[in-house]
Formats: structure tokens, C-alpha cells, sequence
């Protein structure tokens, strides 16, 4: 029985791409079971780089320092938030 966090798919794709998925899993030393987690991780990256992608297309109009200052300060609120927090949690 699958874990209750698990969700069962049917995909459909051509005899060539399964063989060729198959045959690289083999190479890797990976059995059978491994394909759901390679599809997962393929489909992971997917996201990852549309993501990034479109957040490019969004901000390719922005002055490239002004994106750098926004990205600068951003980096230091989550630093100071997050010395905030184990400063909290300290005794």
C-alpha cells in the first residue's frame, strides 16, 4: 500500500524515452524502484529552472544595481531575523 503522502501517476511517453531512461538508470546502478524518484527530482528541477526563468523575464527590465541593492538588503533582513532567532533559543 502507497504512503498516504504519495500520489500514484500514469504517464505516457514514448518506447525510445523509456528505454533510454531505463537503460541510464541501469548505468547508475539504480533498480527499479528508483524511476519514481527520478521522475520526481527531474520534475523538481523543471519547476526549479521555470521559476528562475520567469523571474528573469520579470526583472530583465530592472536596473541591474537597483536589483542588486533589493537582493542585498533582502539577504541581510533573513541574517538578522535569523540571529534574532538562536539569540532567542540561547539560555
Amino acid at each position: 500500500m502507497p504512503a498516504p503522502d504519495l500520489t500514484r501517476l500514469t504517464i505516457s511517453w514514448t518506447k525510445e524515452t523509456d528505454l533510454a531512461l531505463r537503460t541510464y538508470l541501469g548505468s547508475q546502478g539504480m533498480k527499479k524502484g528508483d524511476l519514481s524518484k527520478f521522475i520526481e527530482d527531474a520534475v523538481r528541477w523543471r519547476l526549479f529552472d521555470q521559476t528562475v526563468a520567469t523571474i528573469k523575464a520579470r526583472n530583465a527590465d530592472t536596473d541591474p544595481e537597483a536589483l542588486m541593492d533589493a537582493i542585498d538588503q533582502t539577504v541581510r533582513d533573513v541574517r538578522r531575523d535569523r540571529a534574532s532567532k538562536r539569540e532567542a533559543v540561547r539560555p
